[in-house]
């Protein structure tokens, strides 16, 4: 194989490693019901001491992949095990890339047990005027330092055989072996070394591998010793057996964005449940406090258990405000909030979310070929909140909306209805962009008659009630300050449709999204300027 191919190759191990890590180290890992519920011995990669402080993102798995595989096992029905060995063996197989190297003969007798990747550099030479090449670093812990070392001869002369020109540095009592480059202006190749007798290291420039040691001896350069590292990190309580840690800013500038992002770094903790995977979340942000609840918002009593995705808490003006200010996620967020303020002809944040300072729960409601969106917000805890929904009719009729109730059932709805004229039959067409009620100390808003025909009959049968949404937060912290949730088999379509990328990132990770059920997204709130959250994937 060609260095250019192998190039490709070790790209591919930094780069599926990071997307693994991201979205949960595949559902394989997901049910061990031993020791490793606890998480790894390790609890941060030691291999952060090769990572330089301003690195855009690494990643680290902190246990043997052949230790999952075998705890996997034991949790795996017997008539399902060769279909597990046979998933895990393409992981582990993926971690090479597209490479003729395999996995079980040339790396399993020697690897550890940690692998870390990283994205050291947006530009190996900071120069410019080449363009920008970014610096990929992987780490893997051996157990065996002569069987690495056999390894690596054998792997070289496999090259040298090929005709590749080697080139040997012995850098700072270190050997490093790279394939020589024709040009300065094309730093890009297959870099190798054995530090100590721990790790061995690949790389696509020898300069990322000088860096790397570098920073090991002067460890004020290094992550390991990065103030903000250390905070992030400490702030993840959960036993865990990977980590992902990122510089966002630089993070950002990598994807070719400008830079609007407030918090400045971020962690996540990898760990396992019998029932799927938590990732805890550590973002370096100032903030204040987030109010915190200790069980399901009641509000949830009102949103039928069939919606798919939904978000609940308190104090929705705090957390709009958190999100609106924070330039990645406003993104994500403005476009729905956009959609249904159009809707109903309305400001949402300034007409609905300033009042809303109690429990709230908005939520998605299908039907047929559209969407309809339910919400609930508790107009109690404001003394402004009444004045303010009575405003809203206020509000449509000056834009042309009629306002008038009707009752369903014994419960009486006021309903916002636009006036439009058919020419063809010389008719009037009412068209309803909202209804709203008042049950108890909530103002229910739907965003047509079925919706609010849907919760005012659903009874029992909704999320407060719902054996599936309990799952989805058994493992999460039960004090915090709300949740987003996601019923994957019927959310799957609906997040396609707005989000094509999600059928890009299901083909990568087709075993975890196989098996994915739910994913539930809370937030522990702001402490001492770590804001914390976590997210539980929850497997069948």
């Amino acid at each position: 194989m060609k260095f250019r191919s192998f190039l490709n190759a070790v790209a591919a191990i930094a780069i599926s490693l990071l997307l693994v890590a991201t979205i949960g180290f595949s559902w394989i890992f997901a049910q061990s019901p031993l020791g490793l519920l606890k998480g790894s011995s390790q609890s941060s990669p030691t291999a952060a001491m090769f990572v330089p402080k301003q690195a855009p993102v690494m990643a680290s798995l902190l246990v043997n992949p052949d230790r999952l595989e075998s705890l996997r096992q034991v949790g795996t029905k017997p008539s399902d095990r060769a279909t597990t060995r046979r998933e895990f063996e393409q992981f582990k197989q993926g971690i090479l890339g597209k490479s003729e190297l395999d996995y079980r003969r040339d790396v399993q007798p020697w690897l550890g047990d940690e692998i870390t990747a990283a994205i050291t550099t947006l530009d190996i030479d900071r120069d410019e005027a080449n363009g920008k090449a970014a610096g990929y670093l992987l780490a893997l812990a051996t157990k065996d330092t002569e069987r690495s070392r056999e390894f690596l001869q054998v792997f070289w002369q496999k090259r040298a055989i090929a005709g590749t020109d080697l080139a040997f540095d012995d850098y700072k009592g270190t050997k490093i072996i790279y394939g020589k480059v024709e040009a300065e202006s094309a730093p890009m190749t297959v870099a190798t070394a054995i530090v100590g007798r721990q790790y061995v290291l690949f790389a696509n420039s020898p300069k990322v591998l000088r860096d790397a040691i570098n920073n090991v001896q002067a460890v004020e350069l290094n992550l390991e010793h990065s103030s903000e590292y250390q905070q992030a990190i400490a702030a993840l309580d959960q036993g865990r057996i990977g980590v992902v840690f990122a510089n966002l800013p630089q993070l950002t500038e990598l994807n070719g964005q400008e830079i609007t992002e407030t918090a400045s770094s971020a962690a996540i903790s990898l760990g396992l449940d019998r029932k799927g995977l938590i990732a805890e979340t550590a973002i370096i942000r100032d903030g204040t406090e987030a109010n915190s609840i200790k069980q399901p918002v009641d509000a949830l009593k009102y949103v039928p258990a069939i919606a798919p995705i939904s978000a609940s808490g308190i104090n929705l003006d705090q957390l709009w405000l958190g999100l609106s200010s924070d330039g990645a996620v406003s993104k994500w967020v403005n476009s729905p909030i956009e959609t249904l303020g159009k809707r109903w002809n309305l400001d949402l944040p300034q007409d609905i979310f300033n009042w809303v300072k109690g429990e709230y729960a908005l939520a998605l409601v299908p039907k047929s070929e559209m969407l309809d969106w339910v919400f609930v917000a508790d107009k109690t805890a404001d003394p402004g909140a009444e004045t303010a929904i009575a405003r809203l009719d206020e509000l449509g009729k000056a834009q042309g909306i009629t306002t008038g109730t009707i009752q369903i059932g014994n419960q009486p709805v006021s309903v916002w209805t636009r006036l439009g004229s058919a020419d063809a039959a010389k008719k009037i067409d009412a068209e309803v962009v909202g209804v709203h009620t008042t049950i108890d100390k909530y103002e229910i808003f739907t965003t047509s008659m079925n919706a609010m025909n849907t919760v005012l009959s659903a009874k029992k049968n909704v999320l407060a009630n719902s054996k599936t949404f309990d799952q989805a937060i058994a493992a999460l912290q039960k004090e915090n300050a709300g949740y987003l949730y996601l019923d994957w088999e019927t959310a799957q379509p609906i997040l396609e449709k707005q989000l094509p990328i999600l059928k890009v990132a299901e083909l990568v990770g087709e075993p975890l999204f196989e098996h994915l059920r739910s994913l539930t997204v809370s937030n522990y709130g702001n402490r001492s300027g770590v804001q914390r959250g976590a997210i539980f994937i929850r497997f069948s």
